[in-house]
């Protein structure tokens, strides 16, 4: 006896994990900017504005790396951030071709600026879980990422564009 087909609906896609990523995902985004809208930054900006100030003279392609971000759409972000002289392109040394990334002094203050409310931002996103719960759920996060991280488009190679920097963390 053929097994019955389930019916397509609405139910079925809110509870699958993509959707409720993506979701989570449009939340945590909105939440980060309604608080950080006084320094007019968007997360990837925020996370390429900490890896530049964490390894300064980092290129884009590394970069991209260490941010698991797409490295065509990053040339966007890294211009933005640019026409906002918050960091600034030098050439390497050794190969003039290649741009390196270093925040200015404005860069480097605003990143201090902001941290008081990218963390009030981070706690909003929890904010509605028990203590308990928030652990939980970054543990499982963090694992799951950790154990998909090669499905990404974009994996994070953060250790393998370090070591080419000749820097660690």
């Amino acid at each position: 006896m053929p097994s019955k087909t389930p019916p397509i609906t609405m139910d079925a896609v809110y509870a699958a994990p993509g959707y409720l990523f993506r979701r989570m995902q449009q939340i945590a985004v909105a939440i980060f900017v309604e608080e950080c809208r006084a320094f007019d930054l968007t997360p990837v900006q925020y996370a390429a504005l900490v890896a530049i100030h964490t390894h300064p003279g980092i290129d884009a392609t590394r970069l991209s790396a260490v941010i698991a971000f797409d490295r065509s759409t990053l040339g966007n972000v890294i211009e933005r951030l640019e026409t906002k002289s918050l960091v600034e392109r030098k050439p390497a040394r050794e190969d003039k071709r290649v741009k390196l990334l270093y925040l200015t002094k404005s860069g480097a203050a605003l990143l201090r600026d902001i941290v008081p409310s990218v963390e009030r931002a981070q706690a909003r996103m929890l904010q509605p879980l028990k203590p308990a719960d928030r652990k939980t759920l970054l543990a499982l996060l963090t694992q799951l990422v950790d154990l998909n991280n090669e499905a990404s488009r974009v994996p994070l190679r953060a250790e393998d564009a370090l070591e080419h920097l000749g820097k660690s963390n």
